[in-house]
């Protein structure tokens, strides 16, 4: 049995995941909405969506309150969850597994009327998916230049929506087999709008795989590991894939390694020097005035992520520690409205700018070890020396969000959108989605928000 069919037949036989792993799922559904909500104003979303046209016209809705077809709407709600880089990330992935996943997966629910444990279910089976084939692709696959989020989660994605479509285990290997040929994105994109459609673009490549597996239509089933396949070609990390294979589900990734949701609004490779750094502020009480230097040491994947030391506008801010230390030693957090035009030009973050220097482990370091820790110095100009040190940042399960953080969040995303009490009640209904009958309150809300106008290109 090729490796996609071993991932077919379990996606198919699978018929009950534990508490826990459903809890945890819900969990993500709703910190993707969340973004979903949060990215609707974004410029890159509201380009996508004015993309779309009478062509497009079908039973789904995307942020903002166009109907599209299925693909058409994973699509734009792909790219508004991805926009902020505020969704949840996942280590077996090395990507952001749910910004693709639960577009694509509402996008065929709405369009098919599933229930919400019918979604959770086919959440897990494609989150499943995307730890299979990301245990054996990754860390080569990603440090070669992909973004995995594109490639890896399309792929997997595409397990899930076979999975909501009700297809056998020979359709969801077809579905499988059909994304590998779709999965597509280079790293270089980060910084620009291009990186968050990535996530749209493996959201709808998903639904459009499984829609045409549903056919009939199919391609290698060894696609893998084929000696012109993902293997060859994508990079990969194993030669023995039997070994992941034989521990899929056993327990399931969301249990044993669980997904990362995001503190801050930023490329995760910020983020354990962003937790060291609020740690330290109050620990210590210093203000942004009293800092002479931080110096930050990451590892070269997560140093060659962040590539903007003086970022110009707010997608480059995302991606510049400089930026994000900033932002954190001035305000003591950092939230989506620092993440604007207006917010990136600020004299005063723009001042701390040179404070931050960055540096990563030598390559004779990381080979000594799978996981380095993240270091931080801060000097204060009084002579007092700050030093952290953090494997993990906030959200794993090292360090859990608990329900005030995700309520936070949450609200968070929503603010400019519904009102408390709005954002209020949908939260609660994202928390005990599974009982859902209907999901049609999560096209109403999507059709409440209403994307910024978009400024043609002449």
């Amino acid at each position: 049995m090729t490796i996609i069919e071993s991932i077919a037949r379990w996606g198919n036989e699978t018929t009950a995941f534990a508490p826990l792993a459903r809890e945890r799922a819900t969990h993500a559904i709703l910190d993707t909405v969340g973004c979903i909500l949060a990215g609707a104003d974004d410029e890159a979303t509201a380009m996508t969506a004015a993309f779309l046209d009478d062509r497009w016209q079908g039973p789904a809705t995307a942020v903002g309150g166009k109907r599209a077809t299925p693909g058409h709407a994973a699509l734009v709600n792909g790219t508004a969850a991805h926009c902020l880089d505020f969704d949840d990330s996942f280590r077996p992935l090395m990507g952001h597994a749910s910004a693709v996943l639960v577009p694509a997966l509402l996008a065929v629910a709405e369009a098919r009327g599933a229930t919400g444990a019918q979604l959770i279910d086919a959440y897990l089976v494609g989150l499943e998916a995307q730890a299979v084939i990301g245990a054996g692709m990754n860390p080569r696959h990603y440090a070669l230049g992909w973004h995995a989020t594109s490639t890896i989660g399309a792929i997997g994605a595409a397990a899930g929506v076979a999975r909501l479509l009700g297809l056998d285990a020979p359709g969801t290997a077809r579905a499988l087999s059909l994304a590998a040929s779709m999965a597509a994105g280079p790293k270089g994109q980060f910084g620009t709008p291009a990186k968050p459609l990535h996530a749209g673009l493996a959201a709808r490549n998903a639904v459009e795989a499984g829609l045409l597996a549903a056919t009939g239509l199919t391609g290698r089933l060894d696609i893998v590991e084929h000696r012109f396949g993902l293997q060859a070609l994508y990079g990969t990390e194993v030669e023995n894939w039997q070994d992941i294979l034989a521990r899929i589900g056993a327990p399931h990734s969301i249990e044993a390694i669980g997904l990362t949701p995001k503190r801050h609004p930023c490329c995760a490779s910020t983020h354990n020097t962003l937790d060291m750094i609020l740690d330290l502020k109050a620990a210590h009480g210093f203000a942004a005035a009293e800092v002479a230097a931080v110096e930050t040491l990451v590892g070269s994947i997560n140093r060659n992520n962040l590539s903007y030391d003086a970022p110009v506008d707010e997608m480059q801010a995302r991606f510049s520690m400089n930026y994000c230390v900033a932002v954190a030693l001035e305000q003591g957090r950092l939230s989506i409205a620092d993440f604007t035009p207006a917010a990136v030009a600020r004299p005063a973050i723009r001042s701390l700018l040179p404070l931050t220097t960055m540096r990563a482990y030598a390559p004779e370091e990381e080979a000594s070890s799978a996981y380095l820790p993240h270091k931080v110095t801060i000097r204060l100009k009084d002579g007092t020396v700050l030093r952290a040190e953090r494997d993990m940042e906030r959200g794993t399960l090292a360090d859990p969000f608990d329900e005030a953080d995700r309520r936070a969040k949450f609200m968070d995303c929503c603010a400019g959108y519904f009102d408390e009490a709005r954002a209020g009640d949908l939260y609660d209904r994202l928390c005990a989605v599974e009982p859902q009958g209907s999901l049609v309150f999560l096209s109403q809300a999507l059709l409440r928000s209403k994307p910024r106008p978009v400024r043609h290109a002449s």
